[in-house]
């Protein structure tokens, strides 16, 4: 009986054994799918320009936000405007295994040794707002249509200076932006297209005599460089002359010349056109301290740019609109251009505030 109880108890504690380890097997199994379901998330890479422009923190926001949201992990970094901070950053990324990567490039044409890193590892590249140049590394790019920019900033100034029917002659200055952004000769092109036939016929007077894009180019899009300039242009040739309007192709420039104005200029003030509808921005145009702004969206670029990365990681075609404009030196690069709106102090509320894109309160 003593050795039959012995067996039972024996049994007993191989079976409570068994279940143990049973157990210890199925948690460490669960946990082993999860921590494989955790690594098989996909990685992008996200590299902005700069954290000094509103609207790039926007846009590293929005796409990172939306990233995650569809499952993604994502390495956002801000290069500082700085091109050898970003070639190394994207190296990072590739290094540390991302499969996607959204660029909005500080120089189109200096990203050559991470772009073939990535074309080696079969790593999709989007090229985020700014065409990437002389590379066939880049998969797709989106924007918005930045030939339509400047010209719906010429198009405004025309049509308020009522250039087709009065002769004028009125004054204005030129603001172009970076030089190694590939969009800033298109904004200037777009916005000349429209004004350069008035400025030919003497109805457009540029006192400066500033008219070509190597003139006028804004590095870095820096507003201190912008309104250094514009103060120079005033001292030299407003002292005692009207500025009707200045072309200025995107907020932080327009910026920069509001500040000259109201430190160095004594004159009627100008129309002044703007891109980004930066917070700073749009309370000058309430304030009639700038007369228009293009709005993009952001939050619509960056829902493209999160829907190009899902299409391309799950080895499909994303949606385009564009297969001819956009030749980047060694290729077409398929694009998505996203639409833009004109703003004024009369639509601001509606365009702005009304669609969420603002609070009232972020423009007291």
């Amino acid at each position: 009986m003593k050795n039959r109880f012995k067996k039972i108890a024996a049994l007993g504690l191989v079976a409570v054994m068994t279940l143990g380890l049973v157990g210890c097997g199925s948690k460490s199994s669960s946990d082993s799918d999860k921590d494989k379901d955790k690594s098989d998330k996909a990685k992008v890479g996200v590299s902005m320009p700069t954290k000094d422009l509103q609207r790039w923190n926007q846009d590293g926001s929005n796409i990172k936000k939306q990233l995650e949201k569809a499952g993604y992990t994502v390495d956002l970094q801000y290069a500082n405007n700085d091109v050898n901070t970003q070639v190394s950053q994207l190296e990072n990324m590739l290094s540390s295994g991302c499969k996607a990567l959204v660029i909005a490039a500080i120089d189109g044409e200096s990203l050559g040794t991470p772009l073939a890193t990535a074309k080696e590892q079969d790593v999709k590249v989007i090229a985020y707002d700014r065409l990437i140049r002389n590379t066939d590394a880049v998969s797709y790019y989106t924007s918005f249509d930045n030939y339509k920019v400047g010209q719906a900033q010429g198009t405004y100034l025309k049509d308020t200076l009522k250039l087709d029917t009065e002769k004028g002659p009125f004054n204005i200055e030129l603001f172009a932006g970076d030089p190694g952004d590939n969009n800033a000769q298109l904004f200037f092109n777009g916005a000349m297209d429209v004004l350069q036939p008035y400025i030919d016929k003497g109805v457009l007077v540029v006192q400066s005599k500033q008219t070509k894009f190597a003139q006028v180019a804004t590095a870095d899009w820096n507003t201190e460089k912008a309104q250094s300039r514009m103060e120079a242009i005033i001292s030299s040739d407003y002292a005692d002359k009207d500025l009707d309007a200045v072309m200025c192709s995107n907020d932080s420039t327009a910026l920069g010349v509001e500040n000259a104005l109201a430190s160095a200029y004594k004159g009627k003030y100008p129309l002044i056109t703007g891109q980004d509808c930066d917070i700073a921005n749009v309370k000058n145009l309430v304030k009639d301290k700038q007369a228009m702004d293009i709005f993009k969206d952001t939050r619509v670029l960056a829902d493209q740019a999160v829907k190009m990365v899902n299409a391309v990681l799950k080895g499909e075609e994303p949606e385009v609109n564009d297969t001819k404009t956009y030749n980047n030196g060694k290729m077409v690069v398929p694009s998505y251009l996203c639409d833009i709106v004109t703003v004024s102090k009369d639509n601001y509320q509606k365009v702005l505030i009304d669609s969420g894109y603002y609070k009232e309160a972020d423009l007291k």
